[in-house]
């Protein structure tokens, strides 16, 4: 017999944190009306006794009178939508409450009142309540709820890792299911954590399921989840006290989601623990002794520990490394919070460095979405002298500029002193040496303009070893956090590269031949480069952008992509070597495809984004934008649903642009390094059910990826940046080959036939799936078959539009509609996104749409009948079915669904039901019967069910009475000694007793449950009940009761 349950979850849970230093209460004990409750109705969500108390004691300077303002305040936060009211509690919770108080002198004074110490856990509650119901739209009951100061800032939901049927994303359900029925509890939330146990997540008030992502180390050093299950990591990891309370303070930020929505994001473990040690070294680099440069030895996956060579005073602080798609960009701005509120730095000045304009504005709009997180504004500096202005401080600011704008006056080889405070803070974006020239170009100015600052770098790629001018300014890795790690983490998903050099029919002649001395010439510079390397590049210009081979590039990336779009939509980027070709190649693709074209940046699919001015050719005009118009195409190819589908640039959002519905990349322009790293990593975001990116070569860049690969490998990265797309080919012809063995015997040529044919292909494929006996002896066919197409569904996804997918593509989509039949929910409910992979909702060779997959009635060519009354017709129908297995597995999911119905309201029938269907299952899937046999006791046990639904009216009984009638009749020495008569009577007199005396949340309340049982003892005896099944028999109606309840109140 299996014992484990949800609440075995649920008691693991609370005694972790329980280790931790929470109070745990079960809720039915502080519900209204006990002795000790802590609420006045089911209503509230919040604890006000524990609220009020904390308030008084965080602020002793204020009067009864104050204390009840700021509860008032705290406990209703204004706005417009549920996040807006989430972000102004955040904003309370965070800064305080503005309140004013008669100070001891008589006068008054304006103070925030606090509601949480987060820099004392111990002065504050935290109190951990299981089973805490709510009442909101109706009656709901989170599993585990976290309370801060009688605040609920946590909700954990549990499932049951045992049940087959259920998992963590059934858990995701259901707090969604909360965030609508019972609003109130989310206005507070800080966190949601779901589990079944062993798998575990965390995310925020608004992430969808790609942004719950788990949390892999408790006190940040190693993962640890290995050894540990992810729900004791996870709790033991985030909710440490002081680790809870910095997650609140210091690493939660709220981001305009569009459409007047916000987005509340949270940091990941991989961020928190990086800006923790980035902290912790930032104030040893910014005091006032000197040491020693020494390099660590790599690292790989995952690491976040002071540097070793770190001494007091060496302005080093040291390099993140967190590959690219990992959110970066926000652990720059939660670093740059948490540095600007540590008492040590002094309000300090924190200088945001990139090394190109584009680059700066992403940054910038990042950081702008944290101003509370900041606790003031960021400034751009416009020019040289803005920059000049905003460095010309006594403290404070945090200014974003160009490297460039570090340039001497004019006349002069070294930059005036702007401020010798040690309390700077110079955060570089992507700090690699051929960005900065820290010895000779601007950095060397900078240094000059800001000899005590602290350098800092953030990178998606690993510093090199060889890389000693870089080390000298920033020092070694403090945190990584490389591509292996964030993909077994979710937070990223693999890139696979194929080289369509082979598709391209040129010759040998004409194709263009990249050397390890080329060095790409970056948009605006196509004039500015020496003569040498000028000369090289033109000729290399020459070839790539040749008109014969554009067409021939344009031709076939037109038929890869739409290939691509039958069976993932998505969105693509072209990168191109010269503003030029980018115009030559739209112009092809456009006379391809007129209809892609759109002389409105609003409308149109394929779209130009480059730089250019007034002076630049008349037909390339058009292609050149404002920085305002450029965003706008931005937000339209970020959204998934805008029909822009394709973008074609020369240099143009290849860093720090995040697109995560693209999932292709065309790349025919030479790149190579850390900056070809970066590009390809604009395909490697998560969206959605999105199993891979892919980079497409239109030039032979496989060697500069391998020479990436191994720099990234020898300083410390495990994992490959982009996967050979024969390896998903072969995976896929692999996963192929087992859906095939699985159908072996079976003809599916009529797939290919009318649409009457492939209903019965489909119809006729479920049974032979059905039929399919396993290793063990048993019918196991349906769960084979369906773990088969799923891998083959994945993999195949990720191999189009290779030679050897387009070639099964049909072959795939029959397999795909045989496994949507076999897992369609009966009854037509409408599937949810989990029910179904990805590539199932696309259209596969035009097979099968995602909102018309056949279901088992039409298959087998009946009418869908009404559940309630399974006529005779309908089972003289099915009795006669030629599919045999198809009628088993029709009639299975009929009956099952009637007994998961009936399990709801009454817990006798379902459990004879339940139990009589399972014995016919396991004997047919042991083939210890036949299936006519089966087929007939299933026949039967139907008929059964539906005249169990006439007992009431010949009973003369309600639908309640019935169900306590059979509550009492499942004792058949009661039934001899009573008959039918007495049992009716009591029946009904359980009904108006139970009904009386149930409230809510009566089932978890002991003293009301024991004296139910008093009141049911009493009927029992009072009418004859043999005493010896009295005990059983009460069990039995409160059992019963449960059920019914919900309906009652």
């Amino acid at each position: 017999m299996n014992n484990f349950t949800e609440s075995v979850v649920e008691d693991a849970s609370l005694a972790w944190l329980e280790g931790l230093g929470w109070f745990v209460v079960h809720g039915p004990e502080i519900a209204p009306g006990e002795v000790d409750s802590e609420r006045t109705d089911y209503r509230s969500v919040i604890l006000d006794a524990r609220v009020h108390a904390a308030i008084k004691s965080l602020n002793p300077q204020l009067g009864e009178d104050q204390i009840l303002e700021v509860k008032r305040k705290v406990c209703n936060p204004e706005g417009s939508s549920l996040e807006m009211r989430n972000r102004a509690f955040h904003r309370m919770l965070v800064n305080g409450v503005t309140v004013e108080y008669k100070a001891e002198d008589g006068s008054i004074r304006g103070t925030q009142a606090r509601v949480i110490d987060f820099d004392e856990p111990s002065n504050n509650d935290f109190l951990a309540v299981n089973q805490f119901t709510i009442v909101g739209e109706d009656e709901r009951r989170p599993d585990v709820l976290l309370f801060i100061n009688g605040l609920p800032i946590g909700v954990i939901e549990l499932k049951n890792a045992a049940d087959e049927n259920t998992d963590i994303w059934k858990a995701f359900n259901q707090l969604d299911t909360y965030k609508t029925r019972i609003p109130e509890l989310f206005k507070f939330n800080e966190f949601l954590v779901i589990s079944d146990g062993i798998q575990a997540r965390i995310g925020s008030l608004t992430a969808d399921r790609e942004r719950f992502m788990p949390w892999r180390t408790i006190e940040g050093d190693e993962v640890v989840d290995d050894r540990y299950t992810q729900l004791q990591v996870v709790l033991q990891g985030a909710f440490d006290k002081q680790r809870c309370l910095d997650l609140i303070r210091y690493f939660v930020v709220y981001e305009d989601a569009g459409d007047g929505k916000l987005a509340k994001k949270m940091a990941g473990y991989h961020q928190f623990h990086a800006v923790g040690i980035a902290v912790q070294e930032t104030i040893r680099a910014s005091a006032t002794e000197d040491g020693p440069m020494v390099v660590r030895e790599p690292r790989s996956g995952y690491m976040a520990e002071p540097m070793e060579a770190g001494s007091p005073g060496d302005r080093r602080v040291g390099v993140v490394w967190h590959t690219q798609g990992s959110g970066k960009s926000l652990t720059m701005a939660f670093y740059a919070g948490r540095v600007i509120l540590h008492p040590a730095m002094k309000n300090p000045t924190i200088v945001v460095l990139t090394d190109r304009n584009d680059l700066d504005d992403q940054l910038f709009g990042t950081f702008a979405s944290c101003q509370d997180l900041l606790r003031q504004t960021p400034v751009q500096a416009r020019d040289r002298a803005h920059l000049r202005e905003l460095l010309s401080v006594n403290a404070g600011g945090v200014v974003f500029t160009t490297i460039h704008k570090f340039f001497p006056e004019k006349g002069s080889r070294e930059h005036d002193l702007l401020t010798n405070r040690t309390n700077v803070v110079v955060i570089a974006d992507e700090a690699h040496r051929s960005q900065y020239d820290f010895v000779d170009g601007y950095a060397r100015h900078m240094r000059d303009a800001l000899p005590s600052a602290s350098f800092i770098g953030f990178t998606g790629t690993p510093i090199e070893r060889a890389d000693a001018n870089t080390r000298s300014v920033f020092g070694d890795h403090i945190s990584i956090y490389d591509i292996e790690r964030a993909v077994k983490d979710g937070a990223t998903v693999p890139i696979y590269y194929e080289s369509r050099l082979a598709k391209i029919q040129i010759s040998e002649d004409a194709k263009p031949k990249l050397d390890s001395e080329f060095e790409e010439a970056t948009e605006g510079e196509e004039t500015d480069k020496k003569e040498k390397l000028k000369s090289k590049w033109a000729a290399l210009e020459a070839l790539v952008g040749s008109e014969n081979r554009i067409q021939l590039i344009a031709a076939d990336l037109v038929e890869h992509f739409e290939n691509r779009l039958t069976v993932m939509d998505g969105k693509a980027m072209v990168v191109c070597m010269s503003r030029r070709i980018c115009i030559d190649l739209y112009k092809a693709i456009v006379s391809l495809r007129p209809e892609w074209h759109s002389d409105d940046d609003a409308t149109g699919q394929v779209k130009i984004v480059m730089t250019g001015s007034a002076s630049d050719e008349k037909d390339w005009q058009p292609h050149i934008r404002t920085k305002a118009k450029r965003e706008e195409l931005a937000n339209r190819f970020k959204n998934p649903s805008d029909p822009f589908k394709l973008v074609i640039v020369r240099d143009m959002w290849l860093t720090g642009f995040d697109a995560p519905c693209m999932h292709t990349m065309y790349i025919d322009k030479p790149m190579k390094g850390h900056g070809l790293m970066q590009a390809i990593a604009r395909v490697n975001r998560v969206f959605r059910d999105k199993p891979g990116g892919l980079v497409v070569d239109y030039l032979g860049l496989a060697d500069q990826l391998r020479q990436a690969l191994a720099t990234y490998t020898e300083n410390g990265g495990t994992g490959s940046a982009t996967i050979d797309q024969e390896e998903a080919v072969a995976l896929m012809v692999e996963h192929y080959e087992v859906c095939c063995d699985l159908m072996h015997g079976f003809d599916w040529s009529a797939w290919q036939g009318s649409p009457g044919e492939r209903l019965t292909a489909v119809k006729l494929g479920q049974d032979h799936v059905l039929g399919l006996v396993g290793p063990t002896g048993k019918l196991d066919g349906k769960q084979r078959f369906s773990d088969a197409v799923a891998k083959l569904s994945s993999t195949f996804a990720l191999a189009v539009p290779h030679d050897a997918a387009i070639e099964i593509r049909d072959d795939v989509g029959f397999f795909q509609a045989v496994k949507a039949a076999l897992t369609k929910n009966i009854g037509g409910g409408k599937k949810t996104k989990d029910e179904m992979e990805y590539a199932i909702r696309q259209i596969v060779s035009g097979a099968i749409a995602s909102e018309g997959v056949i279901d088992v009635f039409e298959a087998a060519g009946l009418k869908k009948p009404d559940i309630s009354i399974l006529s005779d017709e309908f089972l003289a129908e099915v009795r006669n079915m030629p599919q045999r297995n198809l009628a088993v597995e029709m009639l299975r999911k009929l009956l099952e669904g009637e007994v998961k119905t009936r399990s709801k309201t009454n817990a006798v029938q379902a459990r004879v039901f339940s139990k009589l269907l399972e014995e016919a299952v396991r004997k047919y899937q042991n083939r210890a019967i036949e299936t006519a046999q089966i087929i007939e006791e299933m026949i039967q046990l139907a008929k059964d069910i539906k005249k169990a639904d006439q007992r009431g009216e010949e009973l003369g009984l309600t639908f309640d009475e019935v169900a306590f009638y059979d509550a009492l009749e499942v004792n058949d020495s009661a039934v001899k000694v009573l008959g039918d008569a007495s049992l009716r009577l009591i029946a009904q007199e359980l009904v108006k007793a139970v009904k009386a005396n149930v409230t809510i949340d009566w089932s978890l309340r002991e003293n009301v449950r024991a004296n139910l049982r008093v009141i049911i003892k009493r009927i029992l005896r009072k009418n004859g009940y043999p005493p010896d099944m009295q005990l059983k028999a009460t069990e039995t109606v409160l059992e019963q009761a449960e059920l019914l309840a919900a309906g009652w109140s």
